[in-house]
């Protein structure tokens, strides 16, 4: 009993050793992974995996792994539901990108987003010129919501899932 405790508890600083090192390694968005992301990704669980069972490789202790990662990430969840100030701290706060057609270069700095990555994303919401952008904002989901008076259809008012494939 005592073994598996111990992988439960392994587990749990692992994950949450992860989470804090994404989150001050700048990483906010992992749905669209670039080649390097992924292998970092594949080569950081198989470098971690015996951190958290040791040399139990049993059924039993990786059902315990698993298990205590699903609950603490449960754990998670709630607390970041009922507590928004936790919520910023792990997942940061949208940025303003551009406000009346004129760039934050300070957000777009701290968001790691080139002015090129910017403008191609404005296109692909239908607006032709950043002169035309009312707001540009870098959501916490990695996503940029455009905002503009000028835009020539309802679609484009809507939000678009683009991501941002951010620089390290």
């Amino acid at each position: 009993m005592l073994r598996y405790l111990y992988i439960a508890f392994s587990s749990i600083s692992i994950y949450l050793f992860i989470i804090f090192a994404i989150r001050l390694f700048g990483k906010k968005d992992v749905s669209q992974l670039s080649i390097s992301d992924l292998v970092f990704v594949l080569l950081l669980s198989n470098s971690v995996q015996n951190a958290m069972v040791g040399a139990d490789s049993s059924l039993a202790g990786g059902l315990v792994a698993a298990t205590s990662l699903f609950v603490v990430n449960y754990i998670i969840k709630l607390i970041v539901y009922r507590f928004p100030k936790i919520e910023r701290l792990i997942e940061g706060e949208p940025l303003l990108l551009v406000y009346k057609g004129k760039i934050n270069e300070k957000n777009l700095a701290k968001a790691k987003i080139t002015k090129d990555e910017l403008l191609e994303t404005v296109r692909e919401h239908g607006v032709a010129s950043l002169d035309d952008v009312e707001l540009a904002v870098f959501e916490m989901d990695g996503n940029i919501s455009i905002i503009s008076e000028r835009a020539e259809s309802e679609y484009v008012k809507k939000k678009i899932p683009v991501r941002i494939k951010r620089r390290e």
